[in-house]
């Protein structure tokens, strides 16, 4: 397989639930999908739970008709497997037998063409054994989807010992195309996020037959010691008591008696009904005490294991658990949470009640060493070629900035540039999305703190990283492989030249929360884009798609995802064209949006430029007034002065707006998840 492999017509085998769920999901992504089971009417079954599912979306707004209908067009049901011989990717979802499995290996091997992918999605058998059984272990892998597959954005991807490297490079490059965050972790029982939460729910179930507390009562403090809307016995209900005592069964086969179903899991698996989940949860600290010890020690011995078993970073562990099972924080940001010395003593309590256990080395050597909590490598570094990748890797938030992440950031581009023979450097983000923009917490808890000096000084060393970037001596090329918000486009503008997905976007939405783009924006992008344009984009926060970008001088060139690291790669090999050269907008946007027009209708427009005004009045009159200003007095001021200048006037009125009791109003309409009210002050 070369460097440029890539699926585009994808089978899935099995078309129960699970399977027709991956099958939808990546249909939903452009992909051909050929659909298969034991027989036709099984398969179109599946086609069936396919359309019963995007009808749904339909009624819910999430899909229009004609959205809907496209994605159903593209999954095709096919009886047997002998229809999947010109296939490029095969993943198999059947039930979790081993045998079952095997066998359909086999017959994939025989009937799929040479270079064809094999993947299993497999929760708990290894991967190495089902590439055994075929004639292409280079060629099998592990993808791991979680449910609901249509909805959830996690999938392990796990390499055999013996997949190739190029496989698994283009697998994660596949998870990328159809809205899948990628965890590469080594093939082991459970792999990352089963490996830890299979125990947790067992624990769970454990408490409640050693009469430690009743369902009420572990629930209630599940929930509350890891920040969860459901409780272990909830979850059970929803997913299946089943597969909980499937998984702990294998992984017990595995690991030994601690990951064992117990005793009552299988009696409650016997009775075929679901957990009580009624009651009142008790109120006695003791008893919640002893809940949340058990619980946490369970999650915190488990993830340690993981990373000493080099299994998994302790980043992806949590990712891991923030993405797959959607907790407000991962397992070792638990840890730092209640201290690492207060994580050791949990899990020494656990190891002396189950001598097979250990007290992971990665907890007690960071006490021993004095450290009272871990620190997370959010930005990574890799060189090859001569090109160095920057990549931010923190998908749980869509690439979020806040001051940890952007002194990461600086750090990395500054070991980039010290890379010998370097040609160029690759500015990137994991995940769906490239950078979601700014952490919008740190920020309300700066303004409620008094702190407004420490936002000019966090937006000052974001300014200097940005000009540094702009004036690096090698090309520095943006790789936008989805959504972009505020800081996240004012990054992409300080790169030399922006190459993007297809599905990608572009928006700066800050005056809709009571601020303006500070890092730049309101002066990088007249100059990239016109005055104009960038006028209406920063007003009206609308998104600037991938197309239009590339019309307006925003963006290099639009690409397929599947396409897009070879795009790059393209353009720094040939050179990046100056990103400041002269542009001319749409008439209708260069008349609405010319100098010195803020927010007013003008007389005397175009029947086009009316209409465009028409059209922007409602998003016009949900932003901020007084960010409305500024940011049409930041355009309009720097307009004439070098940029140096003009990003110093974006930092001296930082504190004016900050200050505004609209910009506390609006942040705070972000994470409360309401329209705002503004009151010009």
């Amino acid at each position: 397989m070369d460097h440029g492999f890539f699926p585009s017509t994808v089978a899935v085998v099995g078309a129960g639930n699970m399977g027709a769920g991956i099958a939808q999901k990546i249909a939903q992504q452009g992909f051909d999908v050929l659909l298969a089971d034991l027989d036709l009417e099984r398969a179109t079954k599946g086609v069936d739970h396919i359309r019963r599912s995007l009808e749904q979306a339909v009624e819910r707004r999430i899909l229009k008709p004609e959205a809907a209908e496209a994605v159903l067009s593209r999954v095709t049901p096919v009886g047997g497997l002998e229809g999947l011989a010109q296939a490029d990717l095969v993943i198999e979802a059947v039930f979790e037998d081993l045998l079952i499995k095997k066998e359909l290996f086999r017959k994939l091997d025989g009937i799929c063409r040479d270079g064809c992918v094999l993947a299993t999605n497999t929760s708990s058998f290894y991967v190495g054994e089902l590439a055994s059984v075929t004639r292409r272990p280079g060629h099998v892998v592990g993808l791991h989807y979680f449910f609901h597959p249509a909805k959830n954005r996690l999938l392990e991807v796990i390499p055999g010992h013996l997949t190739r490297p190029e496989v698994v490079q283009a697998m994660v490059r596949f998870a990328e195309a159809h809205g899948k965050t990628a965890l590469v972790c080594k093939d082991a029982p459970g792999f990352v996020v089963n490996r830890f939460f299979v125990p947790w729910l067992n624990e769970a179930v454990r408490l409640l037959e050693e009469g430690v507390a009743d369902i009420a009562t572990i629930e209630a403090e599940a929930k509350a010691a890891f920040e969860i809307g459901m409780g272990p016995f909830q979850l059970m209900n929803v997913t299946g008591i089943p597969v909980a005592m499937h998984a702990a069964g294998t992984l017990g086969t595995e690991l030994g008696a601690f990951y064992e179903p117990s005793e009552r899991l299988k009696e409650q698996v016997a009775t075929k009904e679901l957990w009580p989940l009624d009651g009142e949860a008790s109120a006695d600290p003791a008893v919640r005490g002893a809940v949340r010890d058990r619980l946490l020690g369970v999650t915190f011995s488990v993830a340690g294991a993981i990373v000493d078993e080099g299994v998994s970073s302790l980043e992806d562990v949590d990712r891991g658990a923030r993405i797959g099972l959607r907790w407000a924080a991962g397992p070792f940001e638990l840890m730092n949470r209640d201290g690492l010395a207060e994580a050791a003593r949990r899990c020494a309590v656990l190891a002396e009640a189950w001598p097979e256990l250990e007290v992971p080395s990665c907890i007690t050597d960071a006490v021993q060493a004095g450290r009272e909590a871990f620190a997370f490598r959010r930005v990574d570094l890799d060189v090859a070629d001569g090109i160095a990748t920057v990549t931010i890797n923190r998908p749980e938030v869509l690439g979020a900035l806040d001051p940890e992440v952007m002194g990461q950031l600086s750090d990395r581009f500054d070991e980039a540039l010290a890379t010998p023979n370097l040609r160029g450097i690759i500015l990137a983000s994991a995940g769906k999305a490239f950078v979601a923009g700014a952490d919008i917490s740190w920020f309300i808890d700066r303004i409620q703190s008094d702190q407004i000096d420490g936002i000019g000084e966090v937006t000052k060393d974001g300014q200097d990283l940005l000009n540094r970037i702009e004036a690096s001596p090698v090309p520095v090329v943006a790789r936008v492989q989805g959504m972009a918000l505020g800081g996240g486009v004012e990054l992409a503008l300080a790169c030399h030249g922006i190459v993007c997905s297809n599905t990608a976007s572009f928006a700066l939405p800050e005056t809709g929360i009571g601020i303006y783009p500070g890092l730049g924006g309101t002066q990088r992008l007249p100059r990239i884009v016109g005055r104009p344009l960038a006028r209406r984009l920063i007003f009206t926060g609308r998104p600037l798609f991938a197309r239009d970008a590339v019309s307006a001088g925003l963006v290099l060139e639009a690409v397929p995802v599947a396409e897009l690291d070879d795009a790059v790669a393209r353009w720094l090999n040939a050179g990046v064209p100056s990103k400041y050269a002269p542009r001319s907008a749409d008439p209708a946007v260069e008349e609405a949006y010319a100098d010195g027009r803020s927010t007013g209708t003008p007389e005397g427009l175009s029947d086009a430029a009316a209409s465009l005004v028409a059209k922007d009045g409602k998003a016009l009159g949900r932003k901020a007034p007084l960010a409305l200003l500024a940011a049409a007095e930041l355009i309009d001021g720097g307009a004439d002065k070098p940029l140096a200048q003009g990003l110093q006037l974006e930092l001296d009125r930082l504190e004016s707006i900050f200050t505004s009791s609209d910009a506390l109003v609006g942040l705070r309409s972000v994470t409360e998840r309401q329209r705002p009210e503004w009151t010009g002050r």
